[in-house]
């Protein structure tokens, strides 16, 4: 038998053992949905994770949705009545931004790679761009003298430093996000000089990080850094996104991040922050701490099989809607996501299983060998941490198999 992650706090069966999603039954949900696969959002998850978050942080530092980590439109839609700004990565992502009612100025847009038609879609409707390189500065600047408009400009810098303990270091030596941090105040001077609103930086060190003291440490060199480079700019950043990097217990032995702990010590960094940002607005960029923990992708068991003494339950889904919990999403080791059986919520295990998706791989493995109660063909297994990275971040269309429905509820 392997462990699986912890389940999110929050969740419960009612008196027939289903498992309750934002007080519905998950068989319910189904039902109303018309099949399965199918993930399903709990909107009251959303709002605590907001309000939790405010809780813990300064008042003077604003909260950004990173909508990467889950653009489906009724929760984007519901995200940014509760966010102060939106994050996008693509010229996709941007038109769904601004479709969600968001206006274009809390908008910014970061990611390498943005075409000529994604940078005057940008700066034609107003949002933020997160510049890259010195030459998608120099595309920006020529696009917004064609149309006549004064192009709002960050820089986006590859800081010198990464988050220790992250899963994916975004920051720290040759990496192709951002502008090295020594080529930044010429560029700088760059944008100011040639007309452009510059609306200051972007550092992201690093993401899925779960500890408190490693995250508090990135952002007191993250606000040093931006401090040292307004210096020699000359000029104060209007904004320094401080990134993310707070992350979600997925595996077993993981815990949650101490957000108080990290409010506590931005609050100090803060409060000693050096004069040039006295009258700089602060932001934190995050999107799997957010949404993650309130999805749960719900699949039907179709086929019960024992191989070589070894029981496996076949469901209708698999990594083509999961991939992250497939463990082919960065992972290294293959380690179990929180799962259940959501027929039978909160029972005590009695067989070790392995849960599988429909594909025709070896790779499509939602749960190896793990602790269930007794399941049987038609029941339903539930996959949590599964609202972010997950319907828009698997293979949807391998194999034929197409999207799995969603539900905000």
């Amino acid at each position: 038998m392997k462990p699986h992650g912890p389940i999110p706090p929050g969740f419960a069966a009612d008196e027939d053992g289903m498992l309750l999603i934002g007080g519905d039954r998950a068989e319910a949900l189904v039902d109303a949905a018309g099949d399965t696969p199918l993930f399903v959002y709990d909107s009251a998850m959303l709002t605590a994770r907001v309000a939790e978050w405010r809780a813990a942080m300064p008042r003077e530092v604003h909260l950004h949705y990173a909508m990467k980590a889950n653009p489906y439109a009724p929760l984007l839609a519901f995200m940014a009545r509760w966010v102060d700004g939106l994050d996008v990565a693509s010229g996709g992502e941007l038109k769904a931004a601004l479709a969600s009612g968001m206006v274009a100025e809390h908008i910014s847009f970061a990611g390498p790679g943005k075409r000529d038609r994604e940078l005057e879609a940008a700066i034609g409707a107003g949002a933020t761009l997160n510049l890259e390189s010195a030459g998608e500065a120099e595309r920006a600047l020529a696009i917004g003298a064609r149309l006549g408009v004064t192009p709002r400009l960050a820089v986006r810098v590859n800081p010198d430093f990464d988050l220790k303990g992250s899963g994916m270091k975004m920051g720290g030596g040759a990496k192709p996000f951002g502008i090295d941090a020594a080529e930044v105040p010429a560029l700088v001077r760059r944008l100011i000089d040639a007309g452009a609103d510059w609306r200051g930086f972007h550092i992201f060190a690093g993401s899925q990080a779960l500890d408190a003291s490693a995250i508090a440490d990135t952002q007191a060199q993250t606000v040093a850094l931006a401090a040292r480079l307004a210096n020699q700019i000359g000029a104060v950043p209007p904004l320094v996104n401080l990134g993310g990097g707070m992350g979600v217990p997925y595996f077993p032995g993981d815990r949650a991040v101490d957000v108080a702990a990290v409010g506590a010590a931005l609050g100090a960094t803060l409060a000693a922050r050096d004069p040039m940002l006295a009258d700089s607005r602060f932001a934190m960029e995050l999107g799997r701490w957010l949404v993650a923990e309130a999805g749960v992708y719900l699949t039907r068991i179709v086929d019960r099989k024992v191989s070589h003494g070894e029981t496996f339950l076949v469901t209708d889904g698999g990594l083509h809607h999961q991939l992250a919990a497939s463990g082919n999403f960065g992972t290294v080791i293959r380690r179990n996501y929180p799962i259940a059986l959501a027929s039978d919520f909160g029972s005590e295990p009695v067989e070790t299983v392995s849960v599988v998706g429909c594909l025709c791989t070896p790779l499509d493995r939602l749960g190896d060998q793990v602790a269930l109660p007794r399941a049987d063909v038609g029941d339903l297994i539930a996959i949590f941490q599964a609202g972010a990275y997950g319907a828009s971040a698997s293979p949807a269309a391998f194999l034929g198999q197409g999207p799995a429905r969603e539900m905000l509820v």
